[in-house]
């Protein structure tokens, strides 16, 4: 006889299950969008029924917000951690501070291309009916990269900084979607002589 399944196993099986949602469903909004998805194409790459999906995160909506807010999280913890390594260098070396950090916003579209890609989806004009999270996620990061510039190099008024990160969010986030992805190195480059022509600093003036 097989022994019964305990709460914990049980439990433990149930977050399994979620994740697997969640991992396809992050996927498939990032390459086709919320309004190429259907809740069958998750279930299918889940390897779960659909009945199953919405046991686990209920609908389509549902998993949208968590797929976003997850990805939120993530961008979050990295540009602040990319701010604290600005804060500490830019006293010194503000131009150099700058390119750092574009380097960590890089890296970070690099090793987790699903979340410049969920954004873009999102400028193209799907998943419209969510039209709240621009202003709850995307806001309050530009703000404190805009605040940190502009306290850094006290001659540069906020709104050029405001849109310095504008630009290095559109290039780097186009880049990574683009079919030129391989060449790092050399969007690298491009992308640091951007920030100092943008910021007015380190000879890009």
């Amino acid at each position: 006889m097989t022994e019964p399944s305990t709460p914990g196993a049980a439990q433990n099986q149930a977050e399994l299950s979620r994740e697997r949602i969640v991992s396809a469903a992050t996927a498939l909004f990032a390459e086709r969008g919320y309004d190429g998805t259907t809740t069958r194409m998750i279930a299918g790459a889940a390897g779960l029924n659909v009945a199953t999906v919405a046991y686990h995160v209920g609908g389509k909506a549902d998993l949208y917000r968590e797929v976003m807010r997850r990805a939120h999280e993530a961008e979050r913890a990295a540009v602040a951690g990319a701010l604290r390594e600005f804060g500490a260098r830019a006293g010194a070396d503000p131009a150099g501070a700058a390119v750092g950090f574009a380097d960590r916003y890089l890296d970070f579209c690099l090793e987790r291309p699903d979340v410049p890609a969920l954004w873009m989806r999102r400028w193209l004009a799907d998943a419209a009916e969510f039209a709240g999270l621009e202003e709850e996620y995307t806001r309050p990061l530009l703000e404190s990269v805009r605040d940190a510039l502009a306290a850094a190099l006290p001659g540069l008024p906020p709104e050029r900084a405001e849109l310095a990160v504008w630009s290095v969010l559109w290039t780097v986030h186009g880049f990574c979607r683009s079919m030129i992805r391989a060449q790092v190195p050399r969007f690298r480059e491009h992308l640091h002589g951007l920030v100092l022509r943008e910021l007015g600093i380190g000879g890009g003036r």
